[in-house]
This record gives structure tokens, C-alpha cells and sequence, in this order.
């Protein structure tokens, strides 16, 4: 089926973020996060267990995610080797899938601590906050604010080793997800953490845009309005069910022990492959949306609603230590 990807709707997109024009052409994609980007780094130190079939590949989805698909369409070979993201990573130290995996921090400190200078013509890809907020559903009170500090300072780790482009990805509604139920206070509780969450990081970007040195790019990457989008109209993305799952599970297990199922549904349909992850169709969407970010031309960008200190997200220490280190 051919998928619909609207260039225009990109504008509705850019206009949370701050976009730069990236000429640049990238020699490799470092990627950190969690099952959304993980390509079999849960698989493979489960011996092949999670996630099961019908899971494809190691993924947490039908088949490839979406930094595969952007690797392809930047024309990069992609390198499991240089994605650290792993399933059930929260932006903290810990993962609520297995003990003993990592979480970001794990993550960016073992990429940090092999390479004390980061190749600067790479593209650094950090996307971590689900688990966070899947949390909630385990009876804690996810803090918006502490999951955006924990991304600032993944981010400033990787500035620190030399890192020039660097995607940030905001945190699509999880209220929307079939992961809810159709439980309303459900929805409600996580689509109001979740737009806390996307404002602090969105004030955040921002003023990094303003204040850190012209050579270091942060690039928003605003899933958020790609998923509102396609859930609102599904259709227009080529897809006939934005509501449910295409293969069932039980809430108490995602994505600790993902539903082995049969598959009784027609996957390029579904823009959700269980409660909790797109098919490989939508991921393929997220990818272009990356792409386009990174190679449209800076737009006018509003500057955001009045927000508290706590929303400057660590960014005025970055910028005075990479002047001080005359970056």
C-alpha cells in the first residue's frame, strides 16, 4: 500500500522545534533509547526470548523501526553496533523490563567512556521517555520534570565528548495509545503528564537553539504531532485502525513479557502493532518525518509560553561550559 506523507503538514510539525539547515551529510547514526529504537539489543541478551513471535527480528514491532528506516533514507549502512537503546529503558539508570539492563544513563556512559571524542560528522539520536510514563501504570507518579532533566543530561554528556548533531525526540501522547484501554482518567492522568513533559523539553530546545555555539545542532523531532496526527486521521497516512492493536496483550506486561499472539490482522493497517508499539508501517513514517526534519530549511520559530526555571533543562550550564572550553 502506498503511505501518504504530507511535505506541507511538516510546517504544522518545525514550528514546536527549532530547525537548522543540515547540508551535511553523516558517516554513521549513534542512537539511545528504548524498545521504540531498540533493533535487538533486548533479544539478544535474553538469548532470543524477548520479544517472541510474531515479533520481528529482535524489534519490538512487525519489522524494521524507525532509525532504520531513517539510516536508509540518509543512504547509511545502519550499524547495530552503534545502537545502545534497549527495551524497557527509562531516561534514568533504571529499565522496567529485566533487571540489569540499561537505562539512558547506563547507555550514554558506555558509549561515553569508549570514545572520549565523538565523531563530530555523526548523527547522535536520543529518544527516551515512554518508560517513564508506562510507570504510571505500576502505581508510581511519573515527574515530567525529573524525565526531562535525565535527557538534558544525556544530552550534555554527549556535547561534552564532542557530538555536534544531536535528534531530541519529544513523547508521543500515551493516552492516546491502546495501551489505556479506553480508560479515561487513565488517558487523561498520561496525556496531561505527557504535554508537561513535551513543553518543558520544547522550552528546553529552545533555548539551546538561542544559546549554545552555531556548531552544535539540537534538533527537535516532534512525534508527538506525527502521532496526533495519524490518530485523528488515519486515512490520510494510509492506515484504517488508529485505535486498536493488531495483536493483543496483557497492560501488566508490556514491555516486560510482550503478548506472544497469532497475528489475525493486516499489520500495514494498524498503526499500532501491540498496546504499546507501532507497526513497521508507522515506524517507517516516524523515519520520514526524520529525514525531513534534518533536511528542511530553518523556519520562524515561536518562542514558548512563559515556563519556570526548572524548564531551562540544564541548558545555560551546557552553553557556559562549552564556552568555557572555547567551543
Amino acid at each position: 500500500m502506498q503511505r501518504k506523507f504530507l511535505a506541507t503538514g511538516l510546517l504544522l510539525f518545525s514550528v514546536a522545534f527549532p530547525l537548522k539547515v543540515l547540508a551535511k551529510t553523516y558517516d554513521e547514526i549513534y542512537v539511545f533509547g528504548d524498545s521504540f529504537s531498540d533493533t535487538g539489543n533486548v533479544f539478544n541478551a535474553t538469548g532470543g526470548a524477548i520479544p517472541p513471535s510474531p515479533y520481528v527480528d529482535g524489534r519490538f514491532s512487525n519489522g524494521s523501526v524507525w532509525v532504520e528506516y531513517l539510516a536508509s533514507d540518509l543512504g547509511i549502512n545502519f550499524n547495530p553496533q552503534t545502537n545502545f537503546a534497549f527495551g524497557g529503558a527509562t531516561t534514568g539508570f533504571d529499565n522496567i523490563g529485566l533487571a540489569g539492563l540499561p537505562g539512558l544513563q547506563q547507555q550514554i556512559n558506555s558509549f561515553t567512556t569508549v570514545n572520549a571524542s565523538a565523531d563530530p560528522n555523526a548523527l547522535y539520536i536520543v529518544w527516551a521517555s515512554t518508560n517513564d510514563y508506562i510507570k504510571y501504570f505500576f502505581g508510581d507518579v511519573p515527574d515530567p520534570n525529573e524525565t526531562v532533566t535525565n535527557i538534558s543530561t544525556a544530552v550534555e554528556s554527549l556535547i561534552a565528548v564532542g557530538a555536534k548533531d544531536i535528534m531530541v525526540v519529544n513523547q508521543p501522547d500515551l493516552g492516546k495509545f491502546p495501551i489505556t484501554g479506553g480508560n479515561n482518567q487513565t488517558s487523561d492522568a498520561l496525556s496531561n503528564l505527557i504535554s508537561t513533559h513535551n513543553s518543558n523539553l520544547t522550552a528546553s530546545i529552545y533555548l539551546w537553539d538561542q544559546q549554545l555555539n552555531p556548531d552544535i545542532n539540537i534538533i527537535g523531532l516532534d512525534v508527538n504531532s506525527l502521532f496526533n496526527r495519524i490518530i485523528a486521521d488515519p486515512q490520510e497516512f494510509g492506515f484504517t485502525n488508529a485505535t486498536d492493536s493488531c495483536i493483543a496483550g496483557d497492560l501488566s506486561v508490556i514491555p516486560i513479557n510482550p503478548p506472544t499472539q497469532p497475528v489475525n490482522c493486516t499489520p500495514d493497517t494498524f498503526v499500532f502493532w501491540d498496546q504499546l508499539h507501532p507497526t513497521t508501517a508507522t515506524h517507517k513514517t516516524i523515519g520520514e518525518l526524520a529525514f525531513s526534519t534534518l533536511k528542511k530549511e530553518k523556519v520562524p520559530v515561536p518562542e514558548p509560553s512563559p515556563v519556570s526555571g526548572v524548564l531551562t533543562f540544564g541548558a545555560l550550564g551546557v552553553v557556559s561550559l562549552l564556552k568555557g572550553k572555547g567551543r
